[in-house]
């Protein structure tokens, strides 16, 4: 569904991904992960159309996306949910997931909203409340929901965990769940590390810009060497990972 072939990007001179080789098949998610500063961000940022390719290729379903700009990537089934969720403060749920829709025929507004609502129900508690009166959990739910909106054969999300309760982690993981079970790929940018290798079929690993390891997520989760090396994270602080049928109960 995705290929990444030598892709290098940046802002301006500035060269923050070196050369990635990345591939993401249907139905299947993928972990991006690596330290602070490794360019995972600015990798979802290029696929969706927000930071220039400086050099190789983006291809999605075939199709090479270096000629289109972000809301037509929307169109091809390309969505992001962003890191800091970005929500609409001044306006309701109701009124951010609408936003998210745009791209798709009026007619469909109802129902990917009610789509949204099955998976996230606390978000129906709050249809009417401002995004800026919403949890953190809440405003991840709604960031998800508004890239859902957009009816997307690909979903990126950037760092899903990050400042959640772990209730509100397990949550958004469950609505995930749901979707591969709905034939939609997901790229994964997440600091949970055992979350995400639970979850995903394959990894990838940046640092300082550049590629260091991929595989499946379960070598991934075998190499405590390289989660100590290359992450940071002490083998005996990390606990076991969760597997799918408890991240679904």
């Amino acid at each position: 569904m995705l290929n990444i072939d030598n892709l290098s990007c940046g802002y301006g001179s500035a060269v923050v991904l070196h050369g990635l080789n990345l591939q993401v098949n249907a139905s299947e998610v993928v972990a991006l992960i690596g330290p602070n500063g490794a360019g995972k961000t600015s990798t979802l940022q290029c696929i969706a159309g927000h930071v220039r390719a400086q050099s190789g290729t983006v291809r999605f379903n075939g199709k090479d996306l270096a000629p289109l700009p972000p809301q037509k990537r929307v169109l091809e089934g390309i969505a992001l949910s962003p890191e800091g969720r970005k929500l609409f403060g001044d306006m309701t749920v109701r009124e951010n997931l609408v936003v998210g829709g745009y791209s798709r025929p009026r007619e469909a507004t109802a129902r990917n909203i009610e789509r949204v609502l099955d998976l996230f129900p606390r978000l129906g508690e709050r249809f009417d409340s401002l995004g800026r009166t919403l949890s953190g959990g809440e405003q991840q739910m709604v960031a998800i929901g508004r890239a859902l909106m957009a009816e997307p054969k690909l979903l990126l999300i950037d760092e899903l965990s990050l400042g959640l309760m772990p209730k509100n982690v397990d949550i958004c993981y469950q609505a995930l769940q749901k979707l591969r079970g709905e034939g939609i790929a997901v790229l994964l940018v997440e600091q949970n590390l055992s979350k995400a290798l639970a979850f995903s079929d394959r990894a990838y690993v940046l640092d300082s810009g550049r590629l260091v390891w991929s595989g499946t997520s379960e070598a991934a989760r075998a190499r405590r060497d390289l989660v100590e090396s290359i992450l940071g994270h002490a083998a005996s602080a990390d606990p076991a990972p969760a597997s799918h049928e408890e991240l679904t109960s």
